[in-house]
């Protein structure tokens, strides 16, 4: 039996006065929303896999305030991802500048706006990350160690 090994990502919840910063890019000919995320690099802590992903993505320099949660989730059989979201949030929203090409735009949205995307939401963690984080489940980023031998 083949090991199971699924996808270690990283996402961040950014808020700012009642919004969130999305990001629109083109997954398979389909515009899909998500929040900054990515995956997890060699020898890079999960902090600064988020960090990096949040730059390339938006091209904010931010640090993430706190972890929201750990979501382990079977998009398909062969397909499956283990997801460390974060959060942020910002006295302002401020102006993206995505640095990733695969990124269509960056943009601040309102819970409303991103609910009636639902059907072009990148998968069914974005929406939960945002009620988490909105149900203040935030943990320290410190709940992960990071050590490389």
């Amino acid at each position: 039996m083949e090991r199971y090994k699924p996808n270690v990502t990283v996402a961040c919840v950014i808020a700012s006065e009642d919004k969130y910063l999305m990001v629109e890019e083109l997954i398979d000919g389909k515009l899909t929303y998500n929040q900054p995320a990515g995956h997890l690099e060699a020898f890079e802590s999960l902090n600064q896999a988020c960090e990096r992903e949040v730059w390339e993505e938006t091209g904010l320099s931010i640090k993430a305030q706190s972890l929201i949660n750990i979501y382990q989730f079977q998009a398909r059989d062969d397909l499956a991802f283990l997801r460390f979201t974060y959060a942020c949030t910002l006295d302002e929203p401020l102006t993206p500048k995505p640095q990733d090409s695969a990124i269509r735009r960056a943009l601040w949205m309102t819970l409303d706006e991103i609910t009636q995307l639902k059907s072009q939401l990148r998968s069914p963690l974005v929406l939960q990350c945002i009620e988490d984080f909105r149900q203040g489940k935030l943990f320290s980023t410190e709940v992960v160690n990071s050590r490389f031998l």
